[in-house]
Parts: C-alpha cells; sequence; structure tokens
C-alpha cells in the first residue's frame, strides 16, 4: 500500500516508521511543503492508497478538503476540529471517499471507552458523580483533549448525564494520561490510562489505514476496533 503522512511531528515519524514496518510505501509532507494543502493536488493524492495525518486542527481541514475531494481514502489522527465534521462527512460520501477519524488510535483507550461507559450504566441512580482529569505534552493545542471528551461523552452516554468537568494538564511531553473518577459518599472508583509512547497512536493509525483502504464513507476508531 502507498501510504501519505502529512504532519512531521514526533507523532507523524513514527506512524511513517510504523507503516513502513507494515511493508508499505511512504511518503511524507511536513507543514512548509504543504502551505493550506498546496501539495494536495489531485494528480499527486491520486498516486496514494491511503493518506493519515497527524497536523494542526487549521490544516487538517485544509488537507481533508483537498483530499476528500479526490476521492481518497484519509485517517486523521488531529483533533479539535470536529465542528467540521459534518461537513467533511458530506464530502467524503459525496466524492466516494473514505474518511476515518478518532481522537485516540490507541487499543486501550478504545477499552476505556467501552468501560466508561459501562461505569456509567452500573453506578446509574446510586449517588455518583464524575470528573475526568487529563495531562497531555505542552504543546498540544486542544484542551480539553479529545480522547477526555470521548471519554465523558461514553460516561454520559451510560449513566444519562452531562457536562462532566474536565481538568485539562499540558506539561513537559507527557504522551497522554487520562483518570475517570466516580466518588459516592462512601467510596471512588478510578479507572485510568497512560500511554507510555506514542506507538500505540501510530500502530492504531496504521492499522485504521488498512481497514480503511477498501472501503468508503465515514467511520471513527471504534468502527475498526470493533469489526476486526
Amino acid at each position: 500500500m502507498r501510504v501519505l503522512v502529512l504532519g512531521h511531528g514526533k507523532t507523524g515519524k513514527l506512524v511513517a516508521e510504523v507503516a513502513a514496518e507494515h511493508g508499505h510505501s511512504v511518503h511524507v509532507l511536513d507543514a512548509k511543503e504543504n502551505r493550506e494543502a498546496a501539495a494536495l493536488t489531485p494528480p499527486f493524492v491520486a498516486g496514494f492508497d491511503s493518506v493519515i495525518d497527524f497536523t494542526t486542527p487549521t490544516a487538517a481541514i485544509h488537507n481533508m478538503r483537498a483530499c476528500l475531494a479526490c476521492g481518497a481514502r484519509m485517517v486523521v489522527g488531529t483533533t479539535g476540529w470536529y465542528d467540521k465534521l459534518a461537513d467533511m462527512r458530506s464530502l467524503a460520501e459525496r466524492k466516494q471517499a473514505g474518511l476515518l477519524y478518532g481522537t485516540n488510535f490507541s487499543i486501550g483507550v478504545q477499552v476505556m471507552l467501552e468501560l466508561s461507559k459501562q461505569l456509567g450504566v452500573s453506578l446509574q441512580g446510586h449517588g455518583y458523580t464524575f470528573t475526568i482529569d487529563e495531562t497531555h505534552h505542552a504543546s498540544k493545542l486542544d484542551a480539553p483533549s479529545g480522547t477526555a471528551l470521548s471519554v465523558a461523552n461514553a460516561v454520559e452516554t451510560g449513566a444519562g448525564l452531562s457536562n462532566i468537568p474536565i481538568t485539562s494538564h499540558r506539561e513537559g511531553d507527557a504522551t497522554g494520561l487520562h483518570i475517570l473518577v466516580a466518588t459516592s459518599d462512601v467510596d471512588r472508583i478510578t479507572l485510568t490510562h497512560e500511554s507510555f509512547t506514542r506507538r500505540g497512536f501510530a500502530e492504531g493509525a496504521v492499522r485504521a489505514a488498512e481497514w480503511l483502504s477498501t472501503r468508503h464513507g465515514c467511520y471513527d476508531m471504534r468502527d475498526v476496533y470493533t469489526r476486526v
């Protein structure tokens, strides 16, 4: 498979390495080479079977518009752009393209989301309150993190709640720490996911690109996790 990686930051570099380890041909574009998606012309995009984006929210929107308009299969690991999700979904469907997005491509986080929803279901009506605490590296642009918002949504769906408070920290080179706490008058339950390395995100993104390569339409990482 011919893979185009957009973004040459720490995660983008690792995605390129993992894709090569999987036996794929890899080309990487950094921000300087692709300002406002200028490099993503139809002939260029047509040379790839899959596009993986780990850039910034603004850049990802430009990249999606260019790639999806060409009918490309695109995996977007960038977060912070979901106010445009309906537009991107519509574009993918109109152009018979493939779009797969996710707040986190780690299998461990997918399990945490399942457990968070079940915790909400099990504790509904038993007097528990929920809080979420998340920590990421200092250069992460969005806060709360997309993963924290996904955890909150999972709990809220399970428990029939809304507006679970999220506390965000941006420190050093922290890879990702998410802590869900359920507290009552008599006890506390804590669910934690801590990433030791970005490799889990990269492995998940490449796996998602492989899964999407034979599909079109709009999906999120949960589709990959539940259907593989």
